[in-house]
């Protein structure tokens, strides 16, 4: 254990003496917390304030088959060294419910009404407690993550509950967009409240689709559920199954060979490539600058129908596997991945010189959307929206994985800005940054083998992941079962900790610019609703 994370567990039991413990974790970079209900929030607002970490994420678990208690545990990201702080507490079922830490830490609001749908665990004091997953919609005392909430069973169709918020006064009225778009997307409710064009307020609603992923990794064998992690987003796989890996191999005490972990890194930045690309590209379709928008979609198709040449389909799915990877990149296809990549970059240059060239372009991007710094950090945002806020932070620096600490690249910040200009530039700037990763994996990358195998994991073994997809971070929690199976499988997308960002970006702003800031986001449905 490295003396800085020591210290903090010195300075936690110093400051919350006989009333946390701290116990041992197989991991190196974790420190699990317990305590009890009744301290729960000064626990987590000390943390949070006096070490300024970061709300990752928040899991509950029923663990009553094992020690008669639902858990919930709270996880707090260190800013400046690889060390993640997990407060836990037991919840009982003849008292369930447990205090709210969202008064004193925003980013927490999500977390503890998607536990209260799924676990029927009360946040007591939450500001906004109604339901968010389930929409009021399914019957009383119903929650589907318990684990007596058997996985095949048939509820009846009941009508939704879920409430609207309403703006009154003269000249008001409401524009419903969705849940069903005209694009091919997965369905979104936006109900704006505004005079003319103008917008006073937004009420955003998900969750339409929930698919029951969470539950569905229950008690599967931890090789068959690569298959199911890989496919929670189509244009995020290869980072979803990175994640999913990664969990295996910690609860395993496996370490990958060097080379996969260099092939890992060019597989994930060739899809944060081919997202980015695509998005600046998608940006410009919701400014009708359909010129660029064209050649966004033409450059990405470059980058897929590479991706299809290393992995036989254009997401990138099939080549991350427990353990390393399934197959090599030879020296043919690493020089044809250099020479479309020394073309990509070229081809793209001239796609922005065309975009910040055009005053009607940046008149729609600039002070469009803003997302200020204090906000953005209050709500836990993560991803090129934070970095476009100001917020200086990528898992792929702050908690190193793959071969990440082996290259050298920037983190593109834009402070004071936060619009959807700002965004568009970290997304610019972080192509390049890419494009030069992936040139340091295939000049640094050693020989040897590619895949270490992996037969059993232990059960009961708790551990963390983490990726920085094309999104943002993305957080992982696994707990294993006996039989080499799973118990539980907590994924927290970056879309999750963004989604509720979007509403206050659009106040000020006029109706046509909603496509636009949206697009700036650039957030997933299928990530968010598990």
């Amino acid at each position: 254990m490295s003396a800085n994370r020591q210290l903090h567990i010195d300075n936690l039991s110093s400051q919350f003496k006989g009333i946390i413990s701290v116990a041992k974790s197989s991991q190196e970079n974790e420190v699990y917390i317990s305590t009890k209900k009744e301290n729960l929030v000064d626990v987590c607002s000390y943390i949070h304030n006096t070490f300024n970490a970061s709300l990752s994420s928040i899991i509950c678990n029923d663990e009553r088959s094992l020690n008669k208690y639902f858990k919930i545990y709270y996880v707090f990201s260190l800013q400046d060294e690889d060390t993640f702080l997990i407060v836990n507490v037991p919840v009982s079922e003849q008292q369930p419910d447990f205090p709210s830490i969202t008064p004193r830490i925003p980013a927490a609001h999500w977390y503890e009404r998607e536990i209260k749908d799924m676990f029927g665990l009360e946040p007591v004091g939450h500001p906004d407690p109604y339901t968010l997953v389930l929409h009021g919609n399914f019957p009383d005392n119903t929650y589907p993550l318990r684990k007596d909430f058997n996985v095949n069973t048939r509820l009846p169709h009941l009508e939704s509950k879920l409430p609207f918020k309403r703006v009154e006064g003269e000249g008001v009225f409401e524009i419903p967009v969705g849940p069903i778009h005209a694009g091919i997307i997965e369905p979104g409710h936006f109900r704006f409240s505004a005079v003319g064009d103008s917008i006073l307020y937004l009420d955003a609603k998900l969750f339409y689709t929930h698919k029951g992923t969470e539950k569905i990794f229950e008690a599967m064998p931890f090789t068959k559920a690569l298959f199911l992690a890989e496919r929670i987003c189509g244009v995020c796989a290869a980072s979803h199954a990175t994640g999913y890996c990664q969990a295996i191999e910690k609860v395993a005490g496996v370490e990958i060979p060097p080379r996969a972990k260099f092939i890992r890194t060019i597989i994930l930045e060739l899809e944060r490539l081919y997202n980015h690309i695509g998005d600046v590209g998608n940006v410009c379709a919701g400014a009708s600058f359909l010129m660029c928008a064209s050649h966004g979609f033409r450059i990405r198709e470059y980058l897929q129908k590479l991706n299809e040449t290393i992995t036989g389909n254009r997401y990138l799915r099939g080549i991350i596997t427990i353990g390393g990877v399934r197959f090599d990149i030879d020296y043919d296809l690493k020089e044809r991945i250099s020479n479309l990549l020394t073309i990509i970059k070229n081809d793209f240059k001239g796609l922005t010189d065309i975009m910040l060239a055009s005053s009607s372009l940046l008149d729609r991007m600039e002070t469009t959307g803003r997302l200020s710094t204090e906000t953005a950090k209050g709500l836990g945002v993560v991803g090129v929206p934070a970095r476009a806020s100001g917020i200086c932070r990528d898992t792929r620096v702050n908690h190193p994985y793959a071969a990440y600490s082996e290259v050298d690249f920037d983190v593109p910040v834009y402070y004071n800005e936060g619009d959807v200009f700002a965004r568009v530039k970290v997304r610019i700037d972080e192509v390049y940054q890419s494009i030069s990763i992936i040139e340091q994996c295939f000049s640094k990358m050693p020989e040897g083998s590619i895949k270490t195998t992996v037969k059993e994991i232990p059960p009961y073994r708790q551990a963390l992941s983490y990726v920085e997809s094309p999104r943002g971070e993305d957080i992982y929690w696994i707990m294993t079962a006996p039989n080499n199976r799973l118990f539980r499988y907590k994924v927290r997308s970056p879309s999750f900790c963004n989604w509720p960002a979007i509403p206050y970006t659009i106040p000020g702003n006029i109706v046509p610019d909603f496509p636009l800031i949206n697009k700036s986001f650039e957030l997933c449905y299928s990530c968010t609703d598990l």
